[in-house]
């Protein structure tokens, strides 16, 4: 299978860098690049992409925009991965809000790169390399006391005892096979788990899911158990 990716960013030699990166693996295609997030909605109307990795600051329409109106457009678009220069990069966090699939450092190895495309084409452990759930953490404020922290919470009275603890271990940053090894239960089990959360909860992906068990409480920057 051919994995076709999209590269959008301001800054030529990123774009540049990135094509030569993937250009080496037999498995990924090229189809084109943009220079802001307006050039690539049009070239998202005329190629066809399985993954978009998108800049966040860029002049015009930026990263975050982008994003929203890929995720908006179709349900069945192309998946994004937004582009960070580490914890630095405040837009990152509303990224995610925006439905990324989830982001990587600009300075990710080849590998790291390619693992993290897989993940997000799979729609599955978006949230798990390292670097995603510490820049998630510096973003995140304490457990919220507003009507929409509160809402989140009763929320979350949806969900039975054992789905959520796979919410808080989904938001620690563990994949599918970790939370199995976790809860000593078979992976298949965990994506059973994880689809009926996402569907009792009303959520696009996991990335959403994340935010809602921060916002909610249920987990606590520095991966805390909240107060369920």
């Amino acid at each position: 299978m051919t994995l076709r990716i999209a590269l959008v960013d301001d800054q030529e030699m990123y774009r540049l860098g990135f094509r030569m990166l993937l250009e080496t693996q037999e498995e990924v295609e090229v189809v084109g690049e943009a220079d802001d997030g307006r050039s690539a909605l049009d070239l998202l109307a005329r190629v066809k992409a399985d993954v978009v990795l998108m800049d966040v600051r860029m002049p015009g329409m930026n990263g975050i925009e982008a994003t929203r109106r890929i995720v908006e457009s179709s349900t069945d678009g192309p998946k994004v991965i937004v582009l960070t220069t580490f914890d630095l990069d405040e837009y990152a966090y509303e990224a995610i809000r925006a439905g990324a699939g989830g982001f990587l450092l600009k300075d990710a190895s080849l590998d790291e790169l390619m693992a993290a495309i897989r993940h997000v084409h799979a729609g599955d452990a978006v949230m798990a390399p390292s670097t995603t759930r510490r820049l998630m953490e510096h973003f995140m404020a304490p457990p919220p006391t507003s009507d929409g922290g509160t809402h989140a919470a009763r929320t979350l009275e949806n969900l039975t005892a054992r789905e959520r603890e796979v919410l808080a271990l989904l938001a620690r940053g563990l994949s599918n096979e970790g939370i199995g090894r976790e809860l000593s239960v078979a992976e298949g089990t965990v994506r059973v788990h994880v689809s009926r959360i996402l569907g009792k909860l009303g959520l696009r992906d996991r990335a959403q899911a994340v935010v809602l068990a921060y916002e909610s409480g249920l987990v606590l920057p520095g991966g805390r158990q909240g107060r369920f």
